[in-house]
């Protein structure tokens, strides 16, 4: 949101309806934090059904079961996207060696990832 804007003018759905209707800005609405470990085609699907949910017209705004039924479907995108994350960190783990030439295996894992509404039970869920 624009903080900038006194308390009473702050306007979530104002500031994101540009973003979510404009696929270049569209990647500033997500979390950084995720550092690329979501699905593109999932986020510009959640953006156009975001979008679709703020019309000024309530008709023509989904109702919860068209929600639920456009989201679902995406959970597989952000599973396979999350699974690739982790298969990366895995490979990447194999390959670090000790001093002596023995495998040593590190993981790093972002808490902010596993946290992230795209990931928890996982992200859409």
């Amino acid at each position: 949101m624009d903080k900038k804007r006194p308390s009473g003018e702050q306007n979530l759905v104002s500031w994101a309806r540009p973003y979510l209707a404009d696929k270049r800005k569209l990647y500033q609405l997500v979390d950084p934090r995720l550092e690329l470990n979501y699905s593109l085609k999932a986020v510009q699907k959640i953006a156009q059904l975001a979008y679709s949910c703020l019309s000024r017209d309530p008709k023509c705004r989904p109702n919860m079961d068209e929600v639920v039924n456009a989201l679902t479907p995406l959970q597989d995108l952000n599973d396979f996207a999350i699974l690739s994350y982790h298969s990366r960190l895995s490979q990447q783990g194999r390959r670090k060696k000790k001093p002596d030439g023995t495998p040593h295996i590190t993981y790093t894992h972002s808490k902010s990832m596993r946290a992230s509404p795209l990931n928890t039970g996982k992200h859409l869920r």
